[in-house]
């Protein structure tokens, strides 16, 4: 599978999320949680980025940042890379630890990121592991209100972007417990959060950097979107939850078939990795991408909705 190109540059802006191979806790003890965030810390160090919210679930996290160099592939490798190491020495494991590759989506801070502070705060909420914000351990928003912040952070760099004093920053986070605003929804072609004139700047900086042979091998481009992504954009459209997608095995549904076939569009993902995922075999993947292209021969409305989907992925 081709390996997913970054847009990277100076003072850009990234959600950062990873996720544990195959849903498995990336996180089991506290000591997890801050061998995390000590290796966090020690590549804002090696790589002088800053760190605007985080939080750490039991299998999966969110981090913000802020590059001052076009290095987020650096900074992220590092930190994966060292955690796999102490997870896999200290519980006798081998392999991976994540699932594939980080998925990082560059985000239009006037616009976005205030929002996205508070996405990552509610998750502990969301996820029904506490009803406060602040009763969640491994999360920034306690740090977000008080003056010092929490260690981790970087205060200064935040309080340039969010204005909101404390109180009104907490009223702000509260709100969104009963909003349930997903940013995420907005995001175009799969890695850039923004308005058009964002979004527009960034695509040309992407054409420039592939044609002025920063980016050397040109094909990698293709297939830059996850599995995680494309199955998300499904289960948005049609109000489906992962899980019910994917176990779908004995009851081949519409939304199932349109996200394999997706994968197959817009991904350089292979049959077998398609089939995996939905536990299914490799030859059943290809049935299912024949299938869905004789339907939208035959039926325009099926093939406008289709082109519709595709349109999401289109950068």
């Amino acid at each position: 599978m081709a390996r997913p190109y970054r847009l990277q540059g100076e003072n850009y802006f990234y959600h950062i999320t990873s996720r544990g191979d195959d849903r498995k806790k990336i996180f089991i003890s506290d000591y997890d949680y801050r061998k995390f965030m000590d290796y966090l810390l020690q590549a804002k160090k090696k790589h002088n980025f800053y760190l605007y919210a985080y939080v750490l679930m039991s299998n999966h996290y969110h981090l913000l940042v802020e590059t001052t160099k076009p290095n987020i592939s650096k900074i992220m490798q590092n930190v994966n890379s060292a955690y796999t190491t102490y997870y896999n020495i200290k519980r006798h494991k081998y392999g991976h630890v994540f699932q594939g590759r980080y998925k990082s989506i560059l985000v239009d801070k006037d616009s976005y990121l205030l929002e996205l502070t508070r996405y990552i705060h509610l998750n502990p909420v969301r996820a029904k592991m506490v009803k406060k914000p602040e009763e969640y351990k491994w999360s920034s928003y306690k740090g977000y209100l008080t003056k010092e912040g929490d260690g981790y952070i970087d205060k200064a760099q935040i309080s340039q972007v969010i204005t909101l004093d404390a109180m009104r920053y907490r009223e702000f986070v509260e709100e969104g417990i009963s909003q349930k605003i997903d940013p995420f929804k907005e995001v175009y072609g799969g890695f850039i959060l923004g308005k058009t004139k964002f979004i527009k700047e960034k695509l040309k900086e992407l054409k420039d950097q592939v044609e002025s042979g920063d980016y050397t091998d040109k094909k990698e481009i293709v297939g830059h979107i996850g599995i995680e992504e494309i199955a998300e954009v499904i289960a948005q459209e049609y109000k489906i939850e992962l899980e019910e997608l994917r176990q779908q095995k004995n009851r081949p549904s519409k939304e199932r078939n349109l996200a394999i076939y997706l994968m197959k569009r817009v991904s350089a993902l292979s049959n077998i990795e398609i089939g995996k995922y939905f536990n299914i075999s490799s030859t059943a993947v290809s049935k299912v991408v024949g299938n869905v292209e004789k339907e939208m021969a035959g039926k325009k409305q099926f093939k406008a909705e289709i082109e519709k989907l595709l349109s999401r992925f289109s950068a």
